[in-house]
């Protein structure tokens, strides 16, 4: 019940314009009452304004308070309070401007058809009235002037709406842009911390596995892991910080790893027991390119040291054929098989979707696994192999 009230409850800008158009209503009619009654004749006598004139005023401006919130209900009872006072012996006044905001407001907030058939109807019914109190079909002055003034209050209760629509329409588009940016965002940042964490950490477990197995029997491997293990956790809180340096200044980009620090990637799959062979060279690229490779370079080695069988070689080739990037990164290891969609697969396709170009991941034959990188970058394709 608390809810209702609060949402039948008139706002500010319902209590000023009833403000309004009652003082303007009230003290209009009582300037007109007196001028009548200066120049009033015996043959067209009326009513002075007394306490019932003064509440029929009222009355008939009272309801705009409700206007937004029952449009249709409001717009009948200010028009038959205006028509039935106008009927009256009272004086004459703009008691008529009720019914007129009244249906502008129902224009704007129901439509032009509702607002139009309102506005019709009330032109109908005082046709009617005039042509049975009167017997005249002919419409009076007085009737044409209602019309225009309805066919007005609805066209601009109209373009106002028109206009509304148009900058809620806006309003939205611009909502649905700050979202679809936010989603890049937040998916460019699990795609950097993922690359940094999840290589190093990789790296780690593999090199912590080789401690534990040769701890007791040949110390000397053991300590070499275990260097390796500091290496790579050292490396991979350096890049963290420089990440969550970037996040917190409010950058768009940070310093781009590219091609140019291959040979870290290089070491540390070495480190894990694997034989990485390089052919060919990338060439000068694009920085956005350049990055996005060295990411998928650095994925495609993680996850042969996590998920291959028994690798002991990795051929990385680099190409530029057709104007293009091709980079493919092929283990050896025993019984591949179609991979599932997980975070890093997901995070090379976006890079690689993001720059036009394309990516795929698979068993070739022989039991090994292999990484296709495709990405536009021009050129004449002389800086390959």
């Amino acid at each position: 019940m608390v809810t209702g009230s609060r949402t039948c409850r008139p706002g500010w800008a319902d209590l000023v314009l009833t403000g309004l158009v009652l003082v303007f209503v009230v003290g209009f009619t009582s300037a007109a009452s007196r001028w009548q009654s200066e120049g009033e004749s015996a043959a067209e006598p009326f009513r002075p304004l007394d306490a019932l004139g003064y509440g029929w005023l009222v009355a008939a401006v009272l309801p705009l308070l409700l206007a937004r919130r029952f449009p249709i209900v409001v717009f009948g009872l200010c028009s038959a309070l205006a028509v039935t006072y106008y009927w009256s012996d009272y004086p004459g006044g703009p008691i008529s401007v009720t019914s007129a905001i009244a249906l502008f407001v129902l224009t704007v907030v129901r439509g032009v058809l509702p607002g139009a058939i309102a506005g019709g109807g009330l032109l109908v019914t005082l046709y009617v009235a005039h042509v049975v109190s009167t017997g005249n079909p002919v419409p009076t002055p007085a009737s044409g002037a209602l019309a225009g003034a309805a066919v007005a209050m609805v066209g601009i209760g109209a373009a106002i709406r028109a206009r509304r629509a148009a900058t809620r329409a806006a309003q939205d588009q611009a909502r649905e842009h700050e979202q679809r940016l936010a989603e890049q965002e937040r998916l460019r940042i699990a795609r950097e911390v993922h690359d940094v964490v999840a290589h190093s950490l990789a790296m780690i477990n593999v090199q912590a596995g080789v401690a534990v197995h040769v701890a007791d029997r040949r110390p000397e491997q053991a300590k070499e892991a275990l260097l390796n293990i500091k290496e790579a956790s050292a490396s991979a809180l350096v890049d963290l910080r420089a990440t969550l340096a970037v996040l917190r200044s409010g950058q768009e980009r940070g310093p781009v790893q590219g091609l140019a620090q291959m040979d870290e990637l290089l070491e540390h799959a070495r480190a894990a027991g694997l034989t990485v062979r390089v052919h060919g060279r990338p060439g000068d690229l694009p920085a956005p390119t350049d990055g996005a490779a060295y990411r998928i370079l650095q994925e495609s080695l993680t996850n042969v040291v996590r998920h291959a069988n028994q690798p002991s070689i990795v051929d990385i080739h680099f190409g530029r054929p057709g104007g293009r990037l091709e980079l493919r990164v092929r283990d050896d290891g025993m019984g591949a098989t179609p991979p599932r969609l997980g975070n890093g697969l997901r995070g090379m396709r976006e890079r690689a979707d993001a720059l036009g170009g394309s990516i795929e991941a698979g068993p070739v034959d022989g039991g090994g696994f292999e990484v296709r990188l495709r990405l536009p970058v021009g050129g004449d394709g002389r800086d390959g192999e």
